[in-house]
């Protein structure tokens, strides 16, 4: 792809069905928890999503010598570990690039190993926290240290199993670490309690870990802050389907939103494990019709005017409805969403920049923005290597001619095809209206 690429405007209301590829937060999630089951056969992964993050997560598991092998054309992974121990190599390196699910994910995979582990990523991963997790895997019993003193990685891991026992941690930096936590707990040699500190960020992700240990036979008892989970030693379930990525799908939703047109994003629907198909209430509430179905969830835009929102528990749709709020009558207000500042890029600081860049009037502060829709123009987006800076941006294009996205390439993170497929949209056949 290209170093920039320019957003052609739509020359007409779009009134398509889309299909976007498999969740990303399902999909690392899946692979652990596949990977911990294999012992006597292998573990089947449909729907899976291949994108550099996903990729990274399957090198690092080959990297500890699980098996995984991979079908793309029909998007299908086996993972297999084979008997004995649940970590079968003793020492390994691993790259994760700026995935930040790999990287805590796999930092509490590997306490359950036997050994030495380091872990390591770009430059920006070495900036992102991840202290609150090493000092859980302590208080467990597993000696686990930022390489730097700082908190951040390179991570290092020495281990000789997961004792087990009672932690306590800090939730309000990223729900990634308890999710983690969560998924290698039931491999301890004693059951665990993990008592969550404060507030708990984007809670409906701990759900979602929570909903797939249950599928794959992981008991867990929850009481107010506090998750009670046995120490069974294995999961069960060796044939699992993912769903497609509501995350990506805000993005179609928002199209309809702010052309006043149809998008339909098929096989995904309102009992999703994932947090983010509410963004749709949040396009309701600001104007759009929505016809929630069995096949697929459909946005009808329309006028649009501003609202007030905490976005904490959906923190991954901020930039995508933060895009909309430019097409809204009167301001937009995104409230509780801090720990955003810690992702990709500083994502409050980088979307106020970028908005102001194209014209809208933009207050930043501590957690959130006001977004003032005012005239808007074309404009050279600066993406941070943020895969959805680069998406969200790319909607105001269509609305508005000069919009630019350089580094387009790094939707390649979660979303390889998406300008493909936003570009499908011109063409694609017009549906009936329902």
């Amino acid at each position: 792809m290209n170093d920039r690429l320019e957003i052609v405007p739509l020359t007409k209301p779009p009134c398509a069905t889309v299909h976007v590829p498999g969740s990303k937060s399902i999909t690392n999630r899946a692979l652990v928890l596949a990977a911990l089951a294999s012992d006597s056969f292998p573990g089947d992964l449909w729907g899976v999503l291949r994108s550099e993050d996903t990729e990274v997560m399957i090198t690092a598991l080959q990297a500890l010598d699980f098996k995984v092998e991979t079908d793309w054309r029909k998007n299908f992974v086996q993972v297999y570990r084979g008997e004995g121990e649940f970590i079968p190599t003793s020492e390994a390196n691993l790259f994760v690039a700026n995935s930040g699910t790999s990287m805590r994910f796999l930092t509490a995979l590997v306490s359950l190993g036997h050994g030495r582990y380091r872990l390591d990523g770009v430059p920006r991963m070495r900036e992102r926290p991840i202290g609150d997790l090493l000092e859980a895997l302590c208080q467990l019993g597993v000696r686990a240290y930022s390489e730097a003193g700082n908190g951040c990685p390179p991570v290092v891991v020495e281990t000789d199993g997961l004792p087990g026992g009672r932690v306590s941690i800090r939730g309000d930096v990223s729900s990634q670490f308890l999710s983690g936590l969560l998924m290698v707990a039931p491999f301890a040699r004693t059951d665990v309690i993990l008592e969550v500190e404060g507030v708990l960020v984007s809670e409906p992700y701990v759900a979602m870990t929570i909903a797939m240990m249950r599928r794959w036979g992981a008991e867990v008892t929850i009481e107010d802050r506090s998750f009670h989970i046995k120490a069974s030693r294995e999961y069960r379930l060796c044939d699992y389907t993912i769903e497609p990525d509501a995350s990506a799908a805000s993005y179609f939703w928002a199209v309809a939103a702010l052309t006043r047109g149809q998008v339909r994003v098929s096989d995904l629907t309102m009992h999703s494990l994932q947090g983010d198909v509410r963004f749709v209430e949040l396009l309701e509430e600001m104007g759009c019709a929505i016809v929630r179905a069995e096949t697929g969830i459909t946005v009808h835009g329309g006028p649009l005017h501003g609202i007030d929102v905490d976005m904490n528990d959906i923190s991954d749709t901020v930039m995508t409805l933060a895009a909309v709020a430019c097409f809204a009558e009167g301001p937009t207000t995104i409230r509780n969403v801090a720990h955003i500042r810690h992702k990709e890029t500083d994502r409050l600081a980088a979307l106020a920049t970028e908005l102001r860049r194209v014209g809208a009037e933009v207050v930043e502060f501590d957690d959130g923005l006001t977004i003032t829709p005012q005239p808007l123009h074309g404009a050279e987006i600066e993406t941070y290597n943020d895969h959805r800076m680069a998406m969200s941006m790319a909607l105001i294009g269509l609305r508005v001619p000069g919009i630019v996205i350089k580094n387009p390439g790094c939707v390649a993170k979660t979303y390889p095809h998406f300008f493909t497929d936003l570009e499908r949209l011109r063409d694609e056949p017009q549906e009936k209206k329902s």
